[in-house]
């Protein structure tokens, strides 16, 4: 992956094609701006699924670790990892 290209909001209207093909073609993510502030980036879609499954992978690790230092500690008191996944969703 290359290093991002900055530009702002209205510059990436006036050519969104080109950097959805820079993203594409290049693999070279945009960071998108608005009033000097960055607010998104465009990537490519196998980029955005392969973050996604790191994402899911980590928060899979994560819950597993709560569970077995829960497990560890005992079950009074204690919910499934189920309950526990469920918990976190809601809360964000």
């Amino acid at each position: 992956m290359s290093e991002p290209v900055t530009e702002s909001m209205a510059e990436v209207r006036k050519h969104l094609a080109d950097a959805i093909d820079r993203a594409r073609r290049d693999e070279t993510p945009t960071i998108i701006t608005r009033r000097g502030k960055s607010e998104a980036v465009l990537v490519d879609i196998d980029e955005y699924r392969r973050l996604r499954e790191v994402d899911e992978r980590y928060e899979d690790e994560w819950l597993n670790r709560l569970a077995d230092q829960a497990e560890a500690e005992g079950t009074e008191g204690s919910v499934s990892l189920e309950e526990m996944a469920s918990l976190l969703r809601s809360a964000n």
